[in-house]
């Protein structure tokens, strides 16, 4: 844990000019003022307000200034910036002028979780396992869904020409102190995984937002576009997000249970029930894109069923049992999630469940599936007393409207496949 003293120390030894103020916004994407660092004492005394109207997506009063108080265990220099007049970066949390937190805010709704469980005794550990693409821009630096690659599952270069991209994305997280436990390429041409390593749930949602921002920043001095959209190609696999979970206590694993026939405890089949009865609801958060959907619903492994299990890969949650670890994977989800807001779900979506009993017979009911389109999602979130109990209805509500907004929008539009399909046979 670094203190205000050794954070002014390593700007100036390090010779740092400028140092970002960074927060997410509603729908999980970095925003941030830029300060010189003579301004970084001021910074650290959390001193620098930003005007409400600013991020109206977190407030119904949107004349209220409120206040940027930066994390000092997020402070870290930024690898791919000037090396002569380095940047820095220290994400924040969002408080109010009178010094309380403001309940809108991803950070400060995960965080209000993650002290419930602390109370309880749990330790929640999180690793994501995100996916992207690398994609050509063309001669003006725009970026395309184009890419001269045929590279598959875990093929090596020559096929996999965004090797040696990656490779630097990886070495770049590193400096920054990530713990880097594999990468290959994926299923679909141009398509990546890089995997880190467990950490607590605030770490793996900061981890998340400063892995995409490198891999954005990596691959375009590469020439590349790095996308986190979940579909960007139709006819072949889309980007996920599976989230590993499992829950500690007193130093060990809740969800193991050597004893019983599955190897999980009654505490694991009750949090993965509860994730289940509630992920109709949580699917927005979790798929909340219009192009989201289209990765649920097309095949290649996403999940669409509401279902579980021990031994199949290819569902909406697996019970991982390895000889190292015994997880929970959720494998709906997918990069466009604000990582904040998914966790917090995740985490008290399984309280809940262990709190209630709920099993993963009681909780799904024959076949089920999830929303197929996000005015689905935004309907079943809306009938769910739990989600709005968990982040909020002065957050829920204002996001849920640009969510329906977000549909209307698309709705109006007239796709190339509707030209094709309808405008020479009607």
């Amino acid at each position: 844990m670094y203190t205000k003293q050794e954070i002014l120390r390593m700007v100036e030894e390090e010779d740092v000019e400028f140092i970002r103020l960074q927060f997410t916004d509603a729908f999980g994407t970095l925003r941030n003022i830029a300060v010189p660092a003579g301004q970084l004492d001021r910074a650290l005394s959390r001193q620098f307000r930003i005007e409400g109207s600013s991020i109206r997506e977190f407030l119904w009063n949107e004349d209220e200034d409120v206040y940027l108080y930066p994390d000092p265990d997020t402070f870290t220099i930024l690898p791919w910036r000037p090396q002569q007049g380095k940047v820095a970066r220290l994400l924040c949390d969002i408080y109010r002028s009178d010094d309380t937190p403001l309940s809108e805010s991803p950070r400060s709704i995960l965080k209000k979780v993650l002290c419930r469980a602390d109370k309880l005794g749990y330790t929640f550990q999180v690793k994501p396992e995100c996916e992207f693409f690398l994609f050509h821009t063309d001669e003006n630096g725009i970026p395309t869904t184009l890419t001269h690659e045929q590279a598959g599952y875990l093929d090596i270069s020559p096929l996999d020409l965004g090797e040696n991209a990656r490779r630097d994305m990886i070495q770049t997280l590193e400096e920054m102190g990530f713990e880097i436990e594999s990468s290959h390429h994926e299923l679909a041409p141009a398509q990546h995984e890089i995997d880190f390593h467990y950490a607590d749930g605030i770490s793996t949602a900061d981890r998340i937002v400063t892995f995409k921002s490198a891999v954005r920043s990596i691959a375009k001095r590469h020439g590349l576009h790095a996308t986190f959209m979940p579909k960007p190609k139709a006819g072949t696999a889309g980007s996920g997000m599976h989230i590993h979970m499992s829950l500690w206590k007193d130093g060990r694993n809740i969800f193991e249970d050597a004893d019983r026939e599955n190897g999980l405890s009654v505490e694991a089949e009750y949090f993965i029930g509860g994730i289940l009865k509630h992920i109709k609801g949580m699917t927005v958060i979790a798929n909340p894109l219009v192009n989201s959907y289209k990765r649920l619903i097309s095949g290649f492994e996403a999940p669409g069923e509401i279902n579980w299990s021990v031994k199949s890969s290819n569902v909406l949650i697996r019970a991982v049992r390895r000889r190292e670890e015994t997880v929970i994977e959720l494998r709906s989800p997918d990069p466009s999630a604000n990582p904040y807001l998914l966790l917090a779900l995740c985490l008290e979506a399984g309280l809940w469940g262990m709190e209630k009993k709920i099993l993963p017979s009681e909780a799904v009911n024959g076949r089920d599936f999830l929303p197929q389109t996000l005015k689905e999602a935004v309907a079943a979130c809306r009938e769910d007393e739990f989600i709005k109990d968990v982040l909020g209805e002065k957050f829920l509500e204002p996001y849920l409207a640009a969510k329906e907004k977000e549909w209307l929008e698309y709705m109006t539009q007239v796709t190339d496949w509707e030209i094709q399909e309808y405008l020479y046979r009607t």
